[in-house]
């Protein structure tokens, strides 16, 4: 999915219904974020949307290498998305919209809630280690906290389905 063709999934956002925005990323807590999400949206008949943001690919110097590499990339951003998508679909009964970007997550996704007004809560779980929160977290409850629009739902990516579907309700 392009940028451009955000625009489209950007019309399944209604400004009717709850939107709970899941960042999308290969950490084991998204488990968590997701099934919190999809909860909750189905509780407040509501939606789900999805991003992904991609690193940028840091070969500039040489121009194919570069291009193949953020093809490669977003290739693989658009399988996660589709399989995090049917997982939603089977969840809540409806397809989340999908949004792709390229950049720093924290700032793609701070851009995404200034170009997306329909987006009513964004919804990230926690870190499982001991490092921490994640970086994400982090960031929105530390030094751009300030830059948030809407409420951030911070779930433990340790709780199990059965507690998140307890709290969910």
């Amino acid at each position: 999915m392009r940028r451009d063709e955000e625009t489209d999934a950007s019309a399944a956002i209604s400004p009717d219904h709850r939107t709970f925005l899941v960042v999308v990323d290969q950490s084991a807590e998204l488990r968590a974020a997701l099934r919190y999400a999809c909860r909750r949206a189905v509780a407040t008949g509501g939606h789900v949307a999805l991003l992904h943001v991609s690193q940028p690919a840091e070969f500039e110097h040489w121009m194919f290498v570069g291009k193949r590499m953020r093809d490669e990339a977003r290739e693989d951003a658009e399988e996660v998305l589709q399989r995090t998508a049917s997982l939603v679909g089977r969840m809540t009964g409806r397809m989340p919209a999908l949004f792709v970007r390229e950049g720093n997550p924290t700032e793609e996704l701070l851009t995404m809630l200034e170009e997306e007004p329909n987006v009513s809560i964004v919804v990230l779980a926690a870190g499982m280690g001991g490092d921490g929160p994640g970086p994400l977290v982090a960031a929105l409850t530390g030094k751009h906290a300030h830059r948030l629009r809407v409420p951030l739902t911070i779930v433990p990516g340790h709780l199990s389905d059965a507690d998140i579907d307890e709290m969910a309700t």
